[in-house]
């Protein structure tokens, strides 16, 4: 059947081709730099990520990019809050972005353009709408978008024009022809950013800048758009109009992807509501590849319920799937690599070519990690070396799994040491002293010492390899 997703614009799922045999090109709205980002940020630069990377381990050439709104009305407000340089605060955003990235295990995209870029881009868009009549230009140097000349407007969305103006905040500016009517071109205030134009000094509307970015990196038409559903209306609404427009009716995005909100105890997240939460801030409470587990074990189209439990719950099975393949490694039971034709693999491919089921293929994940722990018990290595298999090319499809497991163990531990107020060290310490006990066969003070680190909250596992440890959950 091969690769297929829901396609926004359509409202199904649809079997996916690309314009180019082996090639895909992505494009996703990235995030507005004028704040820490959130976990609702975190969301979509993870599932784009996985996007990316699953497609690469098929086998595709992918290019990917997403932008930086690195101008804009809320930046301008910001930093004269701040009392600072606008450029100063974007950059230290964007720096804050790539910082969660890095933790999240997100590669950057190939392309990470921002807007102030590519003004010129976008000044050569509304010249072009402009000659199609699509575009008008009012007394003090704003430019709008013609809505009503659109006749293809709502395609995206499927809301209807009429039903748009009838419910439309009517905006105090009569030089507007439509309340739907969009800004190409905002005009400068004295003191704001600003760049040349034909029209007069000013800086682009928020619209515009991804219409022309993916053109200049993608080409026109290029395959999947992408975004939080909450950019459906009106944004990529009026990226599709504008873009088609300029082009004379010329395709824009074969296929356009969006995920559902993340919600705080069931309700949307909202600055309105106090309930939004910065990457970094999370991440000083829990562990970063237990986050990323955790917005990827709900698909991607359905709401997720962010909360300390479930994420508590996703490191907790991060950790057995850590301690399953460091128990692997040892016993000889390495990933014998992934074959597409096997039968574990096809699965895999099969979970995530249907609408990219993250939560399924990491379901298969422990499935695999509960069979290659009872091949272990039994002694059978083959069936428990493909058993790891499966967790390691579930791993390089989907972004988890990848980390050293000792190394993981062991830091993993020292944390929860740290913040269960136990001293890791002396946990070490008198481990040691009961493997010397019970070699010199003084069972009794063996049991003396398990018991004094059973009151410390640690449960011990004794292995073929010796004895590890891990605080009681």
């Amino acid at each position: 059947m091969g690769l297929q997703f829901y396609d926004t614009r359509a409202r199904c799922k649809r079997n996916f081709e690309p314009l180019q045999d082996g090639r895909i090109s992505l494009y996703t709205c990235g995030v507005t730099v004028y704040d820490r980002c959130h976990v609702g940020h975190a969301r979509s630069l993870i599932f784009f990520d996985t996007v990316a990377r699953y497609l690469r381990w098929r086998g595709w050439d992918v290019c990917f990019v997403r932008n930086i709104t690195d101008i804009d009305d809320k930046i301008i407000a910001r930093a004269a809050e701040n009392g600072e340089p606008w450029q100063e605060l974007t950059a230290r955003f964007i720096d804050s972005m790539h910082a969660d990235l890095d933790r999240l295990g997100c590669g950057r995209p190939d392309v990470e353009p921002r807007a102030t870029e590519h003004i010129e881009e976008m000044l050569e868009l509304v010249a072009r709408l402009e000659e199609q009549g699509l575009a008008y230009a009012v007394g003090n140097g704003d430019v709008y978008f013609s809505v009503g000349d659109w006749p293809a407007y709502g395609a995206l969305s499927g809301r209807k024009l009429d039903e748009l103006q009838a419910g439309a905040r009517v905006e105090v500016d009569d030089r507007k022809k439509s309340p739907m009517d969009f800004a190409l071109w905002k005009s400068s205030k004295p003191g704001e950013p600003c760049w040349p134009s034909q029209w007069g000094e000013g800086r682009p509307g928020w619209h515009l800048e991804c219409s022309a970015m993916s053109a200049r990196y993608l080409g026109r038409p290029f395959d999947i758009h992408g975004g939080g559903e909450d950019l459906i209306f009106p944004h990529h609404e009026n990226e599709l109009a504008q873009s088609c427009g300029a082009a004379e009716g010329e395709e824009f995005a074969r296929y356009w992807m969006h995920h559902a909100f993340v919600r705080i105890d069931h309700e949307k997240m909202s600055k309105s509501l106090g309930n939004v939460f910065a990457i970094e801030d999370v991440l000083k409470e829990v562990e970063a590849e237990g986050l990323r587990l955790h917005l990827l074990s709900t698909h991607y189209r359905s709401p997720l319920d962010f909360s300390p439990d479930g994420i508590d719950e996703s490191t907790r099975a991060l950790l057995r799937v850590y301690e399953t393949i460091a128990r692997a490694d040892e016993a000889g039971a390495v990933d014998p690599g992934f074959d597409f034709d096997s039968p574990e693999t096809a699965r895999l491919v099969e979970l995530m070519d249907d609408d990219f089921n993250t939560a399924r293929a990491i379901a298969l994940a422990f499935d695999a990690m509960r069979d290659c722990n009872r091949e272990l018990d039994a002694g059978n290595l083959r069936a428990a070396s493909s058993a790891r298999g499966v967790l390691a090319a579930v791993g390089a499809g989907v972004g988890l799994f990848e980390q050293d497991p000792v190394a993981y163990l062991s830091d993993y531990r020292e944390r929860a040491a740290q913040s269960g107020g136990v001293d890791a060290d002396l946990v070490e310490e008198l481990i040691a002293a009961r493997v010397q006990a019970r070699a010199g066969k003084d069972f009794q003070k063996a049991d003396t010492l398990r018991d004094q680190l059973v009151e410390m909250g640690v449960v011990l596992e004794d292995g073929p390899g010796g004895t590890s440890w891990k605080l009681e959950r």
